[in-house]
């Protein structure tokens, strides 16, 4: 494979660990430089990985062994972030969403294409064998001509579990912008790209209050919608309903499924790259589960930088800019349509990208794929 690709991660809040548990032993990539706000935890964080160094980010972006820059930092920096890498000529692997505006996202992605450097984004959930076994499934006919969808996320809120949880209440956040990229990629990749979205959106309360860690009791402002739905048409001609909501409690609901004319399929959570993916085929009265038919197995968080840095002319990134900037289309657009009661057509597209062949662990962690 070579020497391994140079990495440098900018931001080690709470997600950081999970990609550093992919990241830090993977052949295919080096950890070289670790950077935070709080440089505590940078040196705690680089402590940590062998070889690694806490350093500045403007050290970081110009490091001479970073080549790609794997951006983990809160929704309202990544516009910052990643145009400072791409004007340093580093590749960028950001979280999600690709910016917190559909403006900043059109910046990021002609810049790179400028520069000449490579866009990658999150999520990579959805390369795992839940999702890939699901797109295998509808590609393969199983269900037919599919002819609708839903998608539905529901939870009280993140402010429960996470000890700081303000980003999310604020623009780039909220439970569209945060939990959306994984249901609308996980449509995307089965269903194809959207080419129009009508929105509704309600806030609940206009505050919140954190409910573990040091703010114990803290209240927060709510400064963003806090329950979204709305209708995807897809450029196919499939209609999906959205549900992404921070105030309810609970749901029954199957977190996608997709309806054709011969059966319907249950795909597991996207938030998660494996899951059980259930079929019921029309007239049968009893759902059968599939067994993993494509996908990355035991996928982990990470696996869409590995998958970044592996694409070339044959076959492009699968958590690509590209995709990313049409999911943050999708979003903002249902957002808009909310604000302006209106139907409204988006002004980008983009490529399912290529199927994941079933790819067990030993393979994904040595071997490129195609």
């Amino acid at each position: 494979m070579g020497d391994p690709h140079g990495i440098g991660i900018v931001g080690l809040g709470f997600i950081s660990r999970a990609y550093l548990s992919t990241l830090a032993d993977h052949p295919a990539v080096r950890i070289v430089a670790v950077a935070d706000i709080d440089a505590e935890r940078a040196v705690a964080a680089a402590a940590t990985i062998p070889g690694a160094e806490a350093v500045s980010v403007e050290r970081l972006l110009h490091h001479p062994d970073v080549m790609t820059v794997l951006n983990l930092t809160i929704p309202s920096a990544h516009a910052e972030v990643s145009g400072a890498a791409i004007d340093a000529g580093r590749n960028v692997y950001v979280e999600k969403p690709l910016t917190a505006t559909f403006p900043q996202g059109r910046s990021i992605i002609d810049r790179a294409a400028s520069a000449g450097v490579r866009i990658g984004c999150a999520p990579d959930t959805v390369l795992g064998t839940g999702t890939q076994t699901a797109r295998a499934a509808i590609d393969g006919g199983l269900i037919g001509r599919p002819l609708a969808a839903s998608a539905v996320m529901v939870t009280p809120g993140h402010e429960r579990w996470h000890p700081h949880p303000d980003f999310y209440y604020v623009p780039g956040g909220g439970p569209l912008l945060d939990m959306g990229p994984y249901y609308i990629s996980a449509l995307v990749h089965l269903l194809g790209p959207v080419r129009a979205v009508i929105g509704a959106a309600s806030q609940l309360r206009d505050s919140r209050i954190i409910g573990s860690g040091p703010r114990l009791g803290q209240r927060i402002p709510v400064e963003v919608p806090t329950h979204v739905t709305g209708v995807l048409e897809h450029a196919g001609g499939v209609l999906t309903t959205l549900t992404t909501s921070f105030d309810g409690v609970a749901t029954t609901a199957a977190p996608i499924e997709v309806h054709g004319e011969a059966g319907t399929l249950a795909v597991p959570d996207p938030n998660n790259f494996d899951g059980t993916v259930r079929h019921l085929t029309l007239g049968d009265p009893e759902w059968h589960a599939l067994a993993p038919q494509a996908g990355y197995v035991a996928g982990s968080r990470g696996i869409g930088l590995i998958d970044l840095v592996r694409a070339d002319e044959t076959r492009p990134p699968r958590a690509s800019g590209d995709m990313a900037l049409h999911v943050l289309d999708i979003m903002t657009a249902l957002l808009r349509s909310a604000t302006e009661g209106r139907r409204i057509e988006l002004t980008t597209t983009v490529e399912r990208p290529a199927a994941v062949p079933l790819t067990p662990t030993d393979d994904w962690l040595s071997a490129p794929d195609r």
